[in-house]
């Protein structure tokens, strides 16, 4: 994380639990008290770890490495007292999370060491604060644990942005493997076609013109089928961010209509109201959105049927629903067919949704879908209003 945005969530904790600095001045009072002690409570603390078989196994140096452990703790508590809590000592108290979950200290442990600091600090300060002001010492032991909680939260925050990190690489690990047996899947049955053809070409005693360009034709059928899925992978892969702009999405609709064409057989209705707001959207990737539904639907009647293309603005929002008479889709499947690589269709590539799903997502929208077997489907574009423009008028 950058240091600043720590630095400035940082003090938004600051503010959310009442740091002050009355609270500060209440540390730097017992500064003095708790320098004088800081031996007796790391010895404490590691006496304790070396108890401890599962923070133990973290420790791999030996008594070398412990003894360097407990000059990093005395350099963590004269930090704590110091009264300098600026960014750098923000980012420094960061690092020592991050560094926790590299070498596979459980977070749980991490909190319960801390715990064992405040109680020997608690203590401490009990025993030896001789200020003789009960209220007083009262209030700066709620200051120390305000400040304790602080670093704490910061240590948290470590440990949640490096798990977090950990987890979306797992993730993309694990779409990498799935998008590899989807491509060598897709892949191989235009080049098993390809080879056939060349081996064809290669060893026909008797090659006639007809069945050489039969079999060119069917080569470069092939080949652009794989052209194809890799075209549609790289599009997936290198999605840009949407240049939002008011759009009219009226234009946007009819356009893309023209475009795909839909055969004598569907029925169309477009119930676009005049007043329909403008949408902030990137109206060359919203035609892929609605590219990619309209061809569902058609490809769902295949017999004919209904296509009904309705807006309607909602709190801010503009939602257009994509709707169909088609064979609609089954509940198993309903959950599968945004991922990546799933297909229902022959020849699918599986990639339309997935791809529709993560402009619209990119657009601070949502793409929902409500289906039926044998009762339609319809797919849901939310997308946001326009905060200035004028309304969508139909053409």
């Amino acid at each position: 994380m950058q240091p600043e945005k720590l630095f400035e969530r940082y003090r938004a904790l600051q503010q959310y639990i009442g740091w002050t600095d009355e609270d500060a001045a209440n540390v730097a009072r017992i500064a003095p008290i708790a320098r004088e002690h800081f031996r007796e409570l790391i010895e404490d603390f590691y006496a304790a770890i070396q108890q401890s078989p599962a923070t133990m196994k973290v420790i791999t140096g030996g008594a070398a490495q412990i003894e360097r452990l407990k000059g990093t703790l005395v350099n963590w508590l004269q930090e704590l007292f110091s009264g300098q809590y600026d960014e750098a000592y923000v980012v420094r108290r960061w690092k020592v999370g991050l560094r926790h979950v590299e070498i596979g200290l459980d977070q749980v442990y991490t909190n319960a060491a801390l715990s064992r600091l405040r109680n020997g600090l608690l203590k401490l300060l009990l025993e030896k604060d001789m200020s003789g002001d009960i209220k007083r010492a009262f209030v700066t032991r709620i200051s120390l644990n305000k400040l304790l909680d602080l670093d704490l939260a910061i240590i948290e925050d470590a440990y949640q942005s490096e798990m977090q990190r950990r987890q979306q690489q797992i993730e993309r690990l694990a779409t990498i493997g799935q998008v590899a047996g989807g491509i060598a899947h897709e892949l191989r049955n235009p080049l098993n076609v390809i080879k056939t053809s060349v081996y064809y070409l290669r060893n026909s005693a008797n090659l006639s013109q007809e069945k050489l360009t039969s079999h060119l034709e069917r080569i470069d059928r092939q080949a652009s089928v794989a052209d194809n899925v890799i075209g549609a992978l790289n599009s997936f892969a290198r999605l840009p961010l949407p240049e939002m702009q008011p759009t009219r999405l009226d234009e946007c609709l009819r356009e893309v209509l023209e475009l795909i064409g839909l055969p004598e057989g569907i029925q169309l209705t477009l119930d676009l109201p005049p007043s329909l707001p403008l949408a902030l959207a990137d109206r060359q990737q919203l035609s892929i959105v609605f590219g990619n539904l309209i061809r569902n639907a058609r490809d769902a009647m295949p017999q004919g049927g209904a296509l009904a293309i309705r807006g309607r603005h909602k709190a801010g929002f503009i939602e257009i629903d994509v709707e169909d008479s088609g064979m609609g889709i089954h509940p198993d499947n309903l959950g599968k067919i945004m991922e990546p690589l799933y297909s229902t269709k022959a020849r699918g590539i599986g990639l339309g949704l997935p791809i529709a799903r993560a402009i619209v997502e990119k657009h601070r929208g949502r793409l929902t879908v409500a289906s039926q077997p044998c009762h339609g489907t319809k797919f849901t574009v939310e997308l946001l209003a326009a905060s200035h423009g004028s309304p969508n008028k139909a053409n």
